[in-house]
């Protein structure tokens, strides 16, 4: 689903250069829960950026599902993110002015989906997160769990087949850290390949592979577990 090689990022400004990754190989099957781990500015934002198509890499070639994601134009790259893949972020990054159910519909709004589709779709993400009850509230109603599951919706409301999760459990307690991470299992065993940033040892060794970077380096990749969603 995702094949990263030789993968480089670095940062220049005028005065200063930054080597952000090297030499990074990274090879993620279709139905895989893959964590990474790291000390702070290691590279594992930058690396789940470059997954996820927000940044580009300063060398090596990016995959999804296959094809390398240079030969795509800024319209057909867009059209890439937004139907196979979805995102979580530690900060929920939800719409204050807008409802949990206008939320969620948000990634809808770039396709030709009708208002009703939309809204039935919305619905049903909700539903599987446990916050059917939630839909005309706004965000600053819900609580720090809540939120997160308002935004994990968002992200599974047009069905991608990659979800990439940027500290999915990092604001929250332990209690419902856990919660979140059981909801990220449901969704892998469904059959969604799911690619977790997390600075918790106990959450990754939930997940089928541990790789962790040191100073934008791959240092160890580790399978924790052979149990794919897919059955391989």
């Amino acid at each position: 689903m995702i094949k990263l090689q030789n993968i480089e990022k670095v940062y220049r400004t005028s005065s200063i250069e930054t080597l952000a990754l090297n030499n990074v190989n990274i090879h993620i099957r279709k139905g895989e829960f893959v964590s990474i781990m790291g000390p702070s500015g290691c590279g594992k934002s930058t690396l789940l950026n470059i997954m996820g198509l927000l940044d580009e890499p300063s060398k090596g070639t990016v995959e999804i599902g296959g094809k390398t994601v240079d030969q795509y134009h800024d319209k057909a790259l867009a059209r890439l993110r937004n139907e196979k893949l979805g995102f979580i972020f530690q900060s929920f990054h939800l719409i204050n002015d807008l409802s949990v159910l206008d939320n969620v519909e948000i990634p809808l709004l770039y396709r030709s989906t009708s208002a009703r589709e939309r809204r039935e779709l919305a619905q049903q993400a909700l539903e599987k997160v446990g916050l059917s009850n939630r839909m005309k509230h706004f965000p600053k109603e819900l609580s720090g769990g809540q939120k997160q599951r308002v935004a994990i919706a968002r992200a599974i409301v047009g069905k991608p087949e990659i979800i990439l999760a940027d500290e999915p459990t990092g604001n929250l307690d332990s209690a419902m850290g856990n919660e979140i991470l059981s909801i990220l299992q449901n969704l892998n065993k469904e059959g969604a390949t799911i690619v977790m940033v997390t600075h918790d040892e106990s959450m990754a060794k939930r997940t089928h592979r541990l790789i962790r970077l040191f100073d934008g380096t791959q240092v160890t990749d580790s399978i924790l577990s052979t149990n794919l969603a897919t059955g391989v």
